[in-house]
């Protein structure tokens, strides 16, 4: 299982971003949460297949709809402790 910290910018906040984002985590079946941060950013653990966490990574560089991704960071973490992939 591999895991990633991530921290996306942009017009984030507001557009339906988190729960796209549950949405699209289960659909691949990777693990972790979601949550907005208090600088208009979103931060995300995300684990699970290197295919599936990709495939995320990449989707999130197009966010839904309404959102503007500007830029998002990674980084290797620690997987998260609990199943599923929960909104915070």
């Amino acid at each position: 299982m591999r895991a990633r910290q991530v921290v996306i910018r942009g017009r984030v906040q507001g557009v339906g971003y988190r729960e796209w984002m549950v949405r699209e985590a289960t659909h691949l079946g990777v693990q972790g949460w979601v949550r907005n941060r208090a600088d208009g950013a979103v931060e995300a653990l995300v684990a699970g297949e290197e295919a599936a966490v990709q495939a995320l990574l990449s989707a999130c560089r197009r966010g839904p709809m309404l959102a503007r991704v500007d830029d998002i960071t990674d980084e290797f973490a620690e997987p998260p402790t609990g199943p599923g992939f929960q909104r915070r």
